[in-house]
């Protein structure tokens, strides 16, 4: 595979930690890195979310939860400036109901994920804005040769042209329960 130019991990032009807390985009692999580490992101706060809702006795609203930041995930790796936006919007609505217990172990968690939210939602709206205009501009090809490949390439390519529309209805109304919420939590 190395003789066709196709590899397993795409070039990254920076470390890690930039990546994730302040990203460029130099090529089209920057593009293609972003969006995984998007999807990833995305995925790891769902699952936090699902476990502190279990804990919390509440199994039904965490797999609502889970199944949301699933496909924000899946829409950020298809570079949706609205699945990042909804998705970092929320978390920042649900770490302000949640405001009195950040100095917690927990909160400082809350608000690292945060963090990499606003950064996901930055990387995704400069890259959906890329325009390959040269050869190294160009997107890499998406592999499906392991279960990692399969699930942040393949499946987010084949299930965001079916479920976005019923994506943005769901955040849309997700986001707007959440508001109610926090309204009615500050009038009272």
């Amino acid at each position: 595979m190395q003789t066709l130019g196709l590899s397993d991990s795409t070039p990254r032009t920076e470390g890690r930690l930039k990546s994730l807390f302040w990203p460029s985009i130099t090529s089209g692999s920057d593009v293609d890195y972003l969006g995984r580490q998007g999807f990833w992101v995305c995925t790891v706060v769902g699952i936090l979310s699902f476990l502190f809702l279990i804990l919390a006795d509440s199994p039904i609203m965490g797999i609502v939860v889970l199944l949301f930041y699933y496909l924000s995930g899946v829409g950020v790796r298809e570079r949706s400036r609205y699945a990042a936006t909804v998705v970092f919007v929320l978390y920042f609505l649900e770490t302000l109901v949640l405001l009195p217990g950040l100095l917690s172990p927990g909160g400082v968690l809350r608000v690292m994920c945060l963090g990499l939210l606003l950064s996901n939602l930055r990387a995704t709206w400069i890259a959906s804005r890329w325009q390959p205009g040269s050869e190294d501009a160009e997107l890499p090809i998406r592999l499906s040769d392991t279960w990692s490949d399969k699930l942040t390439d393949r499946l987010p390519m084949l299930l965001w042209p079916k479920i976005s529309i019923v994506y943005y209805i769901f955040g849309g109304g997700f986001l707007a329960l959440e508001a109610y919420g926090l309204l009615a939590l500050f009038t009272a």
